[in-house]
């Protein structure tokens, strides 16, 4: 009986996503500015939109940190979380590489950069990137409490971990406190129900708004750019992650992107896989039977740590920068490119603006003019949906994977009619 009413919202998600796409291109043509703009778009589309993240937002903390402790107390076996953990970072890495890698390759065959006519009035100023050090310290956090509240994904997953582990050595007072927990995930999970049900409308406003700001126009000048990168995107999600599924998770590739149609507007229309965490998990353990234990560590973990189509992007922008500024890069610069973008994935985890701090370290570390960004910004945001929605179809993948390689995951579930 559920099945009926799982597909009607996917549907009606799916239709609020495109009604927004023609609504917001609409309004960006016939009234960029003036009254409309002011109530539909700053007001009415903005409140529900913002309304409607900080809900996702709202859940993400406690799902994470409840639903890792009953993951972490579940497993009952050190040995088995730590193996889970390095299949985990292992996956999340190799994929980093080889995005990064199928970027480099198509940007120097199609040559996005080339007879670009350079803008000199593009400039750019990042952040400073934190040192390795900092960023292995701070993976342990000082106060809890703290963390949570600040949203620091890393500290929390490592709190719940400590907490989980203490649980299970805790003895008879640690499955006391198990049981608790479990009661406090099924009202948390409950929780991510309700909102799903208003999910037609907030994802409905927040792409009229981004298409009724941005438009289509600002794609026109980047072109060869937006569509190489919006190319790799798409060639790495169908490719690599239906690989990674047949051949090693002996999975139907084909039913698992079919489970995941809810989750790729999720986050193509808030460009969060932060905020995609709660529908993620959602998906991973209702419509592909992944047990808890597994999806409870490696959906966090991956939306913190595992940036394949950010990646895919500074691949693409690093090789478009060296053309656009006529700088030839050696065959030791593109190794460069694909070693600090796959260790910056995780070195620059939970740091606001990611992904252009991730570009100008990669862009620093091979000697390209950083204010070269300043050319990309325009079409970032519309490229940044699409990219989130590789990056947790990249989370999915290896929970799947890594699920099946520990038994733990319900194939008739997986293979129902979703």
């Amino acid at each position: 009986m559920n099945a009926p009413k799982k597909n009607n919202l996917t549907r009606h998600i799916i239709i609020g996503m495109v009604l927004g796409l023609v609504v917001g291109g609409s309004l960006n043509l016939v009234a960029p500015e003036g009254f409309i703009r002011e109530f539909l778009v700053d007001g009415f589309f903005f409140v529900i939109g913002a309304i409607f993240i900080a809900s996702l937002k709202l859940l993400v903390v406690p799902l994470v940190f409840v639903s890792l402790v009953c993951g972490t107390a579940a497993l009952n076996d050190i040995r088995k979380l730590g193996r889970v953990g390095v299949k985990t970072v292992g996956l999340y890495l190799a994929t980093t590489a080889v995005a990064i890698t199928l970027a480099l390759v198509a940007a120097i065959v199609i040559g996005p950069g080339i007879g670009f006519e350079l803008r000199t009035e593009a400039v750019f100023e990042p952040k400073p990137a934190p040192p390795l050090t900092e960023v292995l310290i701070s993976l342990f956090p000082t106060n809890p409490v703290q963390a949570m509240a600040e949203g620091n994904m890393l500290q929390i997953i490592v709190f719940a971990i400590l907490f989980g582990l203490a649980m299970v050595l805790a003895g008879e007072p640690g499955q006391r406190l198990h049981s608790l927990f479990k009661d406090a995930n099924d009202v948390i999970m409950k929780l991510v129900f309700i909102l799903m049900q208003f999910a037609p409308y907030g994802v409905f406003c927040l792409i009229a708004k981004t298409f009724a700001i941005e438009g289509f126009g600002a794609i026109l000048p980047l072109a060869k750019y937006f569509f190489l990168v919006l190319f790799v995107l798409l060639l790495h999600a169908t490719g690599t992650y239906m690989l990674i599924l047949k051949l090693l998770g002996r999975l139907n590739p084909i039913r698992f992107f079919k489970n995941m149609r809810t989750v790729h507007v999720f986050a193509f229309s808030t460009a969060s896989s932060n905020a995609t965490i709660p529908v993620t998990m959602s998906a991973v353990e209702n419509r592909m039977g992944v047990s808890n234990s597994i999806a409870s560590f490696t959906v966090p973990l991956g939306a913190t740590i595992n940036m394949d189509g950010t990646a895919i992007m500074q691949g693409v922008a690093t090789v478009f920068i060296a053309q656009a500024y006529g700088i030839d890069m050696a065959a030791t610069d593109y190794l460069m490119v694909v070693l600090t973008a796959t260790l910056a994935s995780v070195g620059t985890a939970g740091v606001p603006g990611v992904g252009l701090i991730m570009l100008a370290m990669v862009l620093n570390q091979v000697g390209l003019p950083v204010e070269g960004i300043g050319l990309i910004i325009g079409v970032d945001r519309l490229l940044d949906m699409v990219r989130t929605a590789v990056n947790v179809t990249g989370d999915a993948t290896v929970t799947c994977v890594v699920a099946k390689s520990e038994g733990q995951i319900d194939e008739e579930t997986f293979n129902a009619d979703a």
